[in-house]
């Protein structure tokens, strides 16, 4: 079975580069793992970076923001980044100058696209259960809501991940040392969902949010 090879020049990772990953199932499960990304643009008073929650179909990321969102309408047929992160644990060398951390990381780049009609509704459908799959449990957005909100599009094809994993690297001579080394991983998980101050007596938890804690 062939290596996947980068997608593009500038997908391709350059330091490290053993820890780059170019096989798209690893890289949309990393995407699919993080609850929001990092979007960069390029605009007329220059770069900007914003967290946003995302979703995604086989074929294109979605994003979404308020209708006079500057980075996204900044976006709209020119390129833009999008990138994400998932923190697995510090990793402790006998030198703090080799210190670090294991982590697990993805870049899409493409050129965002502007929806309407119901590509814009299937892209905030994705995006809202991306984050937990309830679009259809709760009360049905209202035209003005719709309307109130820009979607873009990037397309899945211009993408790359890379990834660290294991023990410090510490130099032979400090090996023998009197230093501890190692790893701390870090582990997240939902807890116990609260109902609201203001919820109707009687309403119960949506099985979909049960079945998230821990």
């Amino acid at each position: 079975m062939s290596t996947p090879s980068p997608a593009s020049r500038r997908t391709t990772v350059r330091r490290s580069a053993h820890r780059g990953v170019y096989d798209r199932g690893e890289i949309l499960a990393i995407i699919d793992a993080v609850p929001m990304c990092h979007v960069g643009v390029s605009t007329p008073d220059g770069p900007i970076v914003l967290p946003m929650a995302h979703g995604r179909d086989d074929s294109h990321l979605f994003l979404h923001g308020a209708a006079a969102n500057g980075l996204l309408n900044a976006g709209v047929d020119i390129d833009v980044c999008a990138t994400f992160t998932i923190f697995d644990g510090l990793v402790l060398a006998r030198s703090a100058f080799h210190n670090s951390v294991n982590y697990r990381s993805a870049v899409v780049r493409g050129t965002a696209t502007k929806l309407s009609g119901d590509e814009k509704l299937w892209a905030l459908r994705r995006i809202s259960d991306h984050i937990v799959p309830t679009w259809d449990e709760g009360r049905p957005s209202s035209e003005a809501e719709i309307r109130g909100t820009i979607a873009i599009s990037v397309p899945l094809a211009e993408m790359s991940a890379k990834r660290r994993e294991g023990d410090p690297v510490d130099e032979p001579e400090d090996l023998q040392g009197p230093w501890w080394s190692g790893t701390v991983p870090l582990e997240q998980r939902w807890g116990t969902p609260m109902p609201a101050a203001d919820l109707t007596p009687g309403i119960e938890v949506p099985p979909r949010l049960e079945h998230m804690r821990g």
